[in-house]
Parts: C-alpha cells; sequence; structure tokens
C-alpha cells in the first residue's frame, strides 16, 4: 500500500503541549488522508486528529516522530503536514 511518510525532530522547547497538539489535530481533520504519528522507538502511535491521543505520547524536544499519511490526496497531505511540523512544532 502506497503511502507518505516523513521523520520530523521536535523543535518546541516544551514538546507536543496542548495548543501545538490542537492545532494539529484541526490541521488534520481538514485533510482527506489518515495520517498517524508515531514515537521514533515504535513504542505509541496516535491519529493525528484526536488530541488527548496526541497529548497521550508525552512527545518531548528533541524527540523524533515519524508522521504517515496514507489515502486521499497523500502528496499535498504530506507536504501539508510537513510544513505545519516546521512551522509549529
Amino acid at each position: 500500500i502506497p503511502m507518505k511518510e516523513f521523520q520530523y525532530t521536535i523543535t518546541d522547547p516544551i514538546g507536543v503541549h496542548a495548543r501545538p497538539a490542537g492545532l494539529l489535530a484541526k490541521a488534520a481533520k481538514g485533510l482527506d488522508s489518515t495520517i498517524t504519528i508515531t514515537k521514533a522507538d515504535g513504542s505509541k502511535s496516535a491519529a493525528a486528529t484526536k488530541l488527548m491521543a496526541i497529548m497521550g505520547l508525552g512527545i518531548k524536544q528533541g524527540d523524533t516522530v515519524s508522521v504517515t499519511v496514507e489515502g486521499g490526496s497523500e502528496d499535498a497531505n504530506a507536504t501539508a503536514m510537513e510544513q505545519f511540523f516546521k512551522d509549529n512544532l
């Protein structure tokens, strides 16, 4: 199954806290792909549309996450998500 994936290392000093997690969930809901965030060690993953699940990952500054974009306009949505992470996290 083709899907897009990218890695991103969190630069926000507070990590993935409520405000950017909320913005992320909102951004992901606006796309026609299934977006999943997984901690680099593979221990936990969450749907990008679920605020509490994202918060539950406990992602800190310096942590690397893997983001997969599946279905819909994968190329455009992966680009949009990557830009979101760069701008907000």
